[in-house]
């Protein structure tokens, strides 16, 4: 289906007062962004999804998926301009409709977005709104007077057209809107509008309790060090003249990372979903194994929140690896190098690993699971 998804995620996001623009804070347990990125894929409605961007803050970007389906153009001074150049470059690819989104509107679901394009069969523009459930005011010359709440409507994002209607809107206007409905209605033309979400709401300001309700899961595993057996360490092939034993590679920092990230999950360990006894894991890659659990967590709707981790071992040394080590996870969990988190430590020369003939891993992992 020709469809374009637009995200506009150009605003520095002043109010929100993060150590990041609010779109590339972590939220529900991933970048904000990437919520509507994952959410317009997963719904299978489009052929391409548009980020308008601040050229400022194309380094916050490091986690997003990189696709075919995706593209990246730099926004405007202010909302209508990003949408403006967005809509303009979005021309070359013929689309049939557009839809328009906020990137600081994580919490849509793909259901709103299949009834927004059904809607669009028989409409031009379609547009989710919620009805206000407060008592409202509003200050008429110094005077303040009474709303009907009844006949107010707060409209949301997504907000979908037709392509070749919204470009032509989009060359006419020549005054500043706040959303592209506006455009429509400027015209007197007819918008059609049908139920919003509540969850749908547009975030502004930092809130502590997006990152509450956080599960953990703890994982541990140990491996003795042996001649003639490679040495795999977070996916990361160690230059060493003893490897780990184990029936498949003997990764003991990924055997316990798929524990950890399947205990938060709460599904079970790594030997129910990958028995030592059958002949099929025998040496596998232990990378196989934790992006197997990886795809699984996802269609879950699991989210990595962040990952700790303790190597214990006299050999090698840790600080050596860290970044690769890092780097090799970071790309199997799909997860931002920021979110994980790698400590070296020994036994001080004391027991089986302190006589450098086995190595262990512990692994901490919070998961955060979000509602489509």
């Amino acid at each position: 289906m020709n469809n374009i998804f637009i995200i506009l995620s150009a605003g520095k996001s002043i109010r929100f007062k993060g150590k990041l623009p609010k779109q590339y804070s972590i939220y529900n347990g991933q970048m904000m962004l990437d919520h509507s990125i994952n959410k317009a894929i997963k719904s299978k409605l489009f052929s391409r999804v548009l980020l308008v961007i601040n050229r400022n803050h194309l380094k916050f970007m490091k986690s997003t998926k990189k696709t075919k389906f995706i593209d990246v153009i730099y926004g405007g001074k202010t909302r209508a301009d990003s949408s403006r150049l967005a809509i303009k470059y979005a021309k070359k690819f013929k689309p049939k409709n557009v839809f328009i989104h906020d990137a600081a509107r994580p919490n849509f679901s793909i259901n709103l977005l299949k009834r927004l394009n059904k809607s669009l069969i028989k409409n031009k523009c379609v547009v989710p709104y919620i009805q206000i459930h407060d008592s409202a005011k509003y200050l008429d010359n110094k005077v303040v007077k009474n709303l009907d709440r009844n006949k107010l409507y707060l409209t949301q994002t997504p907000q979908c057209f037709n392509f070749n209607y919204i470009n032509y809107l989009t060359k006419k206007n020549r005054y500043s809107v706040t959303d592209e409905c506006s455009l429509v209605l400027n015209n007197k033309d007819k918008v059609k509008f049908i139920k919003g979400e509540l969850n749908n709401e547009k975030i502004t300001i930092h809130k502590k309790d997006n990152l509450n309700k956080i599960t953990y899961g703890i994982g541990f595993d140990v491996h003795r060090l042996v001649p003639g057996r490679k040495f795999y360490l977070g996916g990361v092939l160690i230059k060493s003249k003893v490897g780990t034993l184990g029936h498949s590679d003997g990764d003991p920092l990924l055997h316990a990372l798929t524990d950890s990230i399947l205990g938060a999950c709460g599904m079970k360990d790594i030997g129910s979903h990958f028995p030592d006894n059958k002949k099929i894991f025998k040496n596998i890659r232990s990378t196989i194994l934790l992006r197997k659990i990886i795809k699984k967590i996802k269609n879950e709707n699991f989210l990595i929140n962040n990952i700790d981790i303790n190597i214990i071992t006299q050999t090698p040394n840790i600080k050596k690896y860290r970044s690769i080590i890092i780097k090799s996870i970071s790309n199997m969990c799909m997860v931002s190098r920021s979110q994980i988190n790698i400590k070296g430590k020994t036994t001080e020369k004391l027991g089986v690993i302190g006589k450098k003939k086995a190595i262990a891993c512990e692994v901490i992992t919070s998961i955060k699971k979000y509602e489509n």
